[in-house]
């Protein structure tokens, strides 16, 4: 039977577990403090995840649709005061995959449609392999993990006439504004690149690298393309969407196999480890940027594509990205959006691909794999006895002096489900505000409106036009009277 709170029309109750038991937050994980770590022992998180990762079979639950090539980065300075990672040293090349990818869209939508684009790179280092897992945008919607499987379905199919809505989307932005950055971006041309050549990728969240001494710092990742930005306007990029749905894919594949070998100069923003404390933003909040004036992006390296894939199956839609692997001489930061993609990511690999999906060959790293895991489905490679750490008959074993967890931070307080700590200039429509008044061109401005506005046409409901156009108004007065006007309200 059932359950009563099920039924249409029925008074909702509050949001419980799976179990049926309520749940301790929609909004915030469990962490040591409001800037701390997220916490194991948050079951309800877990279990979000966990089942969010299960939902689909078997293509991905997010960036579904994509395409990709293999390549090479090499590194053109000395990086060694802030990293003693083997790739980000000078003249070191490395072998790479990256893969594209829109994120709300199935396998078989269209590559043109407005959505941000992935941008995950694999780096086939001597010491592992090193996965950096981002998209074509600085920032993202949420910065909290709790609403990431929340913020998915609100952009995915209805459960009633399995459509998509634009409805549904604007009642979670409205309801999250924390959203204001990214969906500012994705309404302006960006929102539609004309190819995956002509776009940069971001590392997005804020990372840590440690030198040789143990000194650590903060850094953001930043791939500009070197073909040049290029966008398509919201009307080509519907017409491009019924006309060849593989346009993004095919422009990939066809340039590399025409020599046009497409790449892009990677820069890196670098903070001292002590600035964070009291940096204007916060410096780990996923909605925010770190301004150039205040930490200028420097030149380091050049990633270049150069070979197609030889089966799409085998080395695209079978390779497994996971923000967790992270070779000596970088970890993670308090962005505690990273920090849910740590676990996230491989347990979604798990689920969609198998047990051993990093034996498969595109994930198999170049570097000797000694681990003491074994067996389980499609297992073929086992390294036999003994089985089990530590032993006396000569294994392998750790060696935590030289390879140890990365150097952390300190972490205290309460354990709280909350809200990050606010810096002194934080706010959650001032960086968007920022993008509209002074990055964005007037002829940009111009196709922002119209975007918003010919989004909120298509399926948004009259009484939830009146909380878009406050949305819009927070992050600046005259875009939301220009949006106001574009709508033809008075609202």
């Amino acid at each position: 039977m059932p359950r009563e709170n099920n039924k249409p029309g029925a008074t909702p109750g509050p949001t419980t577990t799976d179990a049926g038991i309520p749940a301790p937050s929609d909004e915030y994980s469990l962490t040591v403090g409001p800037n701390g770590p997220v916490l194991l022992q948050d079951h309800y998180l877990i279990q979000k995840m966990a089942q969010f990762n299960r939902e689909r079979v078997p293509e991905r639950v997010v960036h579904a649709k994509g395409g990709g090539a293999f390549g090479v980065f090499e590194c053109f300075e000395d990086l060694s005061n802030y990293t003693r990672a083997q790739l980000f040293q000078k003249k070191a090349k490395t072998d790479v995959l990256l893969r594209f990818s829109t994120v709300a869209g199935e396998l078989g939508s269209a590559d043109t449609v407005r959505d941000p684009r992935g941008f995950a790179i694999k780096f086939y280092t001597e010491e592992g392999n090193y996965d950096l897992v981002g998209n074509n945008t600085p920032i993202f919607f949420i910065r909290d993990p709790s609403k990431f499987s929340d913020f998915i379905h609100s952009q995915k199919r209805r459960a009633d006439t399995h459509l998509r809505d634009n409805n549904m989307q604007w009642d979670f932005w409205t309801l999250s504004p924390e959203s204001a950055h990214q969906v500012t971006f994705l309404m302006t041309d960006r929102g539609t690149p004309r190819t995956w050549r002509h776009m940069n990728g971001y590392g997005s969240h804020t990372f840590m690298w440690v030198n040789a001494n143990g000194e650590k710092f903060w850094v953001k990742y930043h791939f500009k393309t070197d073909q040049g930005i290029e966008n398509l306007t919201g009307a080509e990029a519907k017409a491009l969407a019924t006309e060849d749905p593989d346009f993004h894919l095919r422009d990939l594949y066809t340039a590399i196999e025409r020599g046009e070998y497409p790449s892009w100069t990677l820069e890196m923003q670098i903070m001292n480890f002590a600035d964070a404390a009291d940096y204007r933003f916060n410096p780990f909040d996923l909605t925010k940027v770190w301004l150039h004036s205040d930490y200028p992006p420097i030149k380091i390296g050049r990633l270049t594509l150069n070979r197609n894939p030889d089966d799409y199956f085998a080395q695209i839609e079978q390779a497994a990205f996971e923000p967790a692997n992270m070779v000596p001489g970088i970890g993670p930061s308090p962005d505690k959006m990273l920090l849910g993609r740590l676990l996230s990511y491989p347990d979604a690999h798990r689920y969609r691909i198998g047990t051993n999906y990093l034996q498969l060959p595109v994930n198999r790293p170049r570097s000797p794999v000694n681990s003491y895991n074994k067996d389980g489905a499609m297992r073929f490679e086992n390294r036999g006895d003994p089985v089990y750490a530590p032993n006396s008959v000569g294994g392998p074993a750790a060696d935590p002096a030289r390879f140890g967890d990365p150097a952390g931070w300190m972490a205290n307080g309460e354990i709280v489900r909350a809200a990050y700590d606010l810096h002194k200039e934080d706010d959650d429509f001032g960086q968007a505000g920022t993008l509209y008044r002074k990055v964005l061109s007037a002829t940009d401005r111009e196709h922002l409106v119209g975007n918003i506005a010919g989004h909120v046409r298509d399926g948004v409901t009259p009484t939830m036009i009146p909380r878009v156009l406050d949305y819009w108004r927070q992050v600046d007065a005259e875009l939301g009277a220009r949006l106001a006007e574009a709508l033809d309200t008075n609202t």
